[in-house]
């Protein structure tokens, strides 16, 4: 393994392991709020229990989500040090905010896990208002940072190469901010909706009767059901955004090679970068064109129009994109049927078989969002800063990188054991008898209920 190997998979490590607490920190503290709102509502002790254990769970992750993302900062510097040298000053509002807006998420939560009745109900449900506002906050200006790298923007170049007429402001409102900002938004809602579903689906299978996993599914896979419908209006739009600025990306995403008009959008495939062809694939005649550009007939770039040194790896590229389409497109049919099936019944479907199938569909929010992330980063390459840095030019001179990428994966995998230690113990607890019955009026006591 080279050293710009070991950088590379040093930091899709740690951005792959960071990304799944980072979606949770953006959604779970919708899904506790949404339970606390029904408990000062309607005055549901099971709402209550269910916002308390929850909130344990946001807590957990929050913490695990803290320590991936500080060693990401560092690699950032220690991994990238031309980059940061270039890019430091143009896209240092980002980061900064992103900070500030941790601190937020950080101090709205040590109130809200600490503040049952020590400030009054309306004023801790807003504190979990704030969880939810600020971590969405935090994800949404890291996506605004990266978005430079794909668009860059908000600088000039001199004659000798350095850079000039910074506008930090335009940098952070790049043309790649929004579509992407929207999409992963939406996509944390949707992955995690999804997974807490399968978590209580599975508890359902165990225990039928139990109020509190069928209330808890209830708000999972209406949020998460919801997500999934929206998304696929959020990835036209991305998908509008990268045949428009990365003709090259979007070209290694379908694995389409010549250039010409009326383009097909492909399902599945094999490319064949030597070849430069896509063997075993599907194709919907005309279906690219009218996505990325509203018209049938319109003419898009094929990979050979581009050096071979400026490609992207196509077939990995490609392969995440089928992958993320497929993940979503599943969720959104599934979430469709199950919607269509609770209004018809006017009541939360809990057969077994349906029960089964959100079961299984619990990782596929996560694995989308794992995909869609290879697209974004993989499908830049060669470039770290898009058109301007290259990756390889950006890595740092120190040798032997094998040795920390090695520690490093180490690290994440005991802090991935610490997560799901301290999920087990204090989130997937045994039903206690009072989970198990119908849901009731909250009395005095119900605010001291712990779950």
């Amino acid at each position: 393994m080279s050293d710009l190997l070991a950088a590379r998979a040093q930091m899709a490590l740690s951005l792959g392991f960071h990304i799944v607490f980072a979606v949770i920190g953006i959604a779970m503290p919708m899904l506790m709020v949404i339970a606390e709102g029904r408990h000062l509502r309607h005055g549901d002790s099971l709402d209550l229990q269910l916002a308390k254990r929850w909130s344990k769970g946001t807590a957990i992750m929050f913490a695990v989500g803290a320590v991936s993302g500080t060693v990401l900062s560092f690699e950032l510097g220690l991994l990238w040090p031309e980059f940061m040298h270039f890019a430091g000053a143009i896209i240092g509002m980002p980061f900064s905010l992103e900070g500030f807006a941790f601190f937020l998420e950080a101090i709205f939560l040590g109130i809200y896990l600490y503040g049952w009745n020590k400030v009054s109900p309306r004023a801790h449900l807003l504190s979990g208002v704030f969880v939810m506002l600020s971590g969405t906050a935090s994800g949404v200006f890291v996506v605004c940072a990266n978005g430079w790298m794909n668009t860059p923007q908000g600088f000039e170049l001199d004659a000798a190469g350095k850079v000039i007429a910074i506008d930090p402001v335009v940098a952070m409102l790049n043309p790649a901010a929004f579509p992407e900002a929207l999409h992963m938004t939406i996509a944390a809602f949707q992955a995690v909706g999804f997974a807490v579903a399968g978590i209580h689906a599975l508890a359902l299978l165990k225990a039928p009767s139990s109020a509190l996993h069928k209330r808890a599914l209830a708000i999972a896979i209406g949020v998460g059901g919801v997500a999934a419908l929206i998304q696929p209006l959020s990835g036209h739009q991305s998908a509008v955004h990268v045949a428009k600025h990365q003709p090259v990306k979007m070209a290694a995403m379908e694995a389409h090679w010549d250039t010409h008009k009326g383009v097909g959008v492909v399902i599945g495939g094999w490319p064949d970068e030597d070849a430069e062809r896509t063997d075993f694939k599907l194709e919907i005649p005309y279906l690219m064109s009218l996505l990325a550009f509203g018209d049938p007939d319109a003419e898009i770039r094929g990979l050979k129009d581009f050096p071979r040194e400026n490609r992207p790896p196509v077939a990995v590229t490609h392969i995440a994109f089928q992958i993320m389409v497929g993940c979503g497109s599943a969720m959104a049919g599934f979430a469709a049927l199950f919607l269509l099936l609770w209004w018809r019944r006017k009541a939360l479907p809990t057969d077994p078989l349906v029960l089964k199938i959100i079961a299984a569909m619990a990782p596929l929010g996560i694995i989308a969002v794992q995909a869609g992330w290879t697209v974004t980063e993989v499908g830049r390459q060669p470039w770290v800063i898009h058109g301007i840095l290259r990756t390889a030019d950006a890595v740092t001179p120190m040798p032997h990188l094998q040795i920390p990428f090695l520690a490093f994966t180490a690290l994440y995998g005991v802090l991935g054991f610490v997560a799901f230690a301290l999920l087990k113990r204090h989130v997937f607890a045994t039903l206690t008898p009072a989970e198990t019955t119908t849901a009731g009026k909250t009395d005095e006591a119900a605010g001291a209920v712990s779950p």
